[in-house]
């Protein structure tokens, strides 16, 4: 008898503990802040709900899709626009600016290849166009639309910077241009690194910019994203996808990041970035402070 008990305790034990491990799950990422924050909230509400979570982030986005159908990561957050304009290569604009048609197609889509979009995120990482918050103010400038008005009006007036790609882009500037019915003369015009923009618009070497919504300096420089009221850019709503073999496995991953789709806003998410890019704190930290903020977790 008294070899017995620990004999069934070291048994018990041991079956918790291959149960525990079994619940093994890999995330992946891109490799900007944004999709490293994604990556982190999702790793830590798994972890809480007792998955062993390995990370494997930092990539590009083709080598994120391409680890997802290979199995070399069970899910990451991925945008709609990315998927149906990249992956698929759609162009269809009344599909990629509608936040209900885009992600229902790459959701239908996907399913048919065994990757499972599950509820998107509130907040819309798109392209946009940025001016200082005051500038646009004192001009009356709130959206593309009145961009265009004054810039016909005032030829050479405000300076616009450019990323390269952005400038060539299919859905970038020109035809941008030519939907909003203006011109910039080609002395206005600047292009530059992404990256560079922001701090040009901030030190008015430039008065209009490109940039993307969810980017922590659109606030903390005291920015304003000009409306986009002729629904220029394509949506890109982030969910997570994950493979259907993973999920059929463990379904009750749909709950447990369901209050991370329903609580990140857009401005949430550049309150996030800005914590992380220009105050510089730890992503951990950052994550694990808005789940417990927000109630998700305790």
């Amino acid at each position: 008898m008294f070899l017995f008990i620990p004999v069934l305790l070291f048994s018990i034990f041991s079956i918790s503990i291959t149960a525990y491990a079994e619940k093994k799950i890999v995330i992946g990422g891109k490799n900007f802040t944004e999709q490293h924050i994604l990556s982190e909230l999702a790793g830590i509400l798994l972890e809480k709900n007792g998955f062993d979570v390995k990370m494997r982030t930092g990539v590009g986005s083709t080598v994120a899709r391409q680890s997802l159908e290979k199995g070399q990561i069970d899910l990451y957050y991925e945008y709609t626009g990315t998927a149906y304009t990249i992956y698929h290569k759609q162009k269809d604009r009344d599909i990629m600016t509608d936040h209900d048609k885009c992600y229902d197609w790459v959701k239908n889509t996907d399913s048919v290849k065994g990757l499972i979009w599950l509820d998107p995120v509130q907040f819309n990482n798109t392209y946009t166009l940025l001016m200082r918050n005051k500038q646009a103010e004192n001009l009356g400038i709130k959206s593309i639309s009145d961009l265009g008005d004054y810039i016909n009006r005032n030829k050479k007036k405000l300076v616009v910077g450019v990323g390269a790609e952005f400038w060539e882009r299919p859905d970038g500037f020109k035809p941008l241009m030519k939907m909003y019915g203006f011109s910039i003369p080609y002395n206005k015009l600047i292009k530059m690194d992404d990256g560079l923009v922001y701090k040009a618009l901030k030190e008015r070497q430039i008065d209009v910019s490109m940039g993307f919504a969810t980017d922590g300096r659109i606030s903390s420089f005291g920015f304003v994203v000009l409306r986009d009221d002729k629904g220029y850019f394509p949506v890109y709503n982030p969910a997570p996808v994950i493979r259907k073999d993973v999920l059929d496995e463990y379904p009750e991953i749909k709950d447990i990041l369901k209050p991370v789709a329903e609580k990140l806003t857009t401005k949430e998410m550049q309150r996030l970035n800005a914590m992380v890019d220009i105050e510089h704190k730890e992503i951990s930290e950052v994550g694990l402070k808005w789940l417990k903020d927000q109630g998700i977790i305790f």
